[in-house]
């Protein structure tokens, strides 16, 4: 059984993952198995649109938390293979269809399709603020989400499928028996239209997309530094053992009062 399912039929690819005992999460072997199912999508002639989708009860768990412990190091290992859906240039649509569960970096796989729809039970979670020293600070600005959403977003706030549609978030909420075909719905209505305008229009709203500023995303890298960086496997730790985490926040307590600002970074930009 592929831990990558693909499917094609008049125009449209569908790309499952298939990895239901870990809740889809994303393992080497299976970021590895999407990259090349995108490499295939964005390759072939014969598909226009893709609907990304997941099987069993979670879309996407996100980051492996048994392999980062298993490495020592939290994250994702960088993988050596090309990725046109995760580096942004794919010039066709993707439609998310989520199933389940969409968390963390499951959530990113979310943010990063240009279209979605998704099941009534399905639940959300920016996990950065968890297994981070720094909240999910982008994700809210480039969705156009009110700031106190987004800021409830970036501390791991779950959401359930119902709020984020009514934030905008997602295009379409359905019954479970409705997912696909309501992404298949979707996908052939694109398909209805003409090819130059598909691509264009896609372009012009991936150009319309709010971004942070080189200021801030300088504060982002600092304040990811900022504090007691075990604290990253302690949060990992603790999940994969059911347990409390220890946390230590700084390793001097006075490094609290010395936390990175945007005044700060602009003053290091003036030297």
């Amino acid at each position: 059984m592929a831990i990558v399912e693909t499917e094609r039929d008049d125009g449209i690819m569908v790309i499952r993952m298939n990895r239901p005992e870990r809740l889809n999460a994303l393992g080497t072997e299976l970021r590895n198995a999407l990259a090349d199912a995108f490499c295939e999508f964005r390759d072939s002639d014969d598909v226009e649109v893709a609907i990304y989708t997941g099987t069993g009860r979670a879309f996407c768990a996100g980051e492996d938390m048994k392999e980062a412990l298993e490495r020592g190091k939290p994250g994702l290992v960088a993988t050596p293979r090309e990725n046109p859906f995760s580096d942004g240039s794919l010039d066709k649509v993707v439609i998310g269809a989520i199933n389940g569960y969409a968390m963390g970096g499951g959530f990113a796989l979310v943010e990063g399709c240009d279209l979605r729809v998704a099941v009534r039970g399905a639940v959300f979670e920016m996990s950065e603020a968890k297994r981070w020293l720094l909240g999910g600070y982008a994700h809210g600005h480039v969705n156009n989400v009110p700031h106190a959403v987004a800021t409830e977003m970036a501390f791991a706030f779950r959401f359930d499928a119902e709020r984020l549609h009514q934030v905008g978030f997602l295009n379409r909420l359905v019954d479970d028996e409705d997912l696909m075909p309501e992404a298949t719905r979707m996908a052939e209505h694109l398909l209805t239209l003409p090819p130059a305008s598909r691509v264009n229009t896609l372009a012009m709203m991936r150009a319309m997309r709010p971004a942070p500023s080189e200021e801030q995303l300088l504060l982002a890298e600092r304040l990811g530094q900022h504090g007691d960086l075990n604290d990253r496997m302690e949060s990992r730790a603790a999940f994969a053992e059911k347990r409390k985490p220890n946390f230590k926040g700084w390793l001097d307590p006075g490094d609290r009062a010395k936390t990175p600002s945007l005044e700060s970074i602009r003053a290091e930009l003036a030297d």
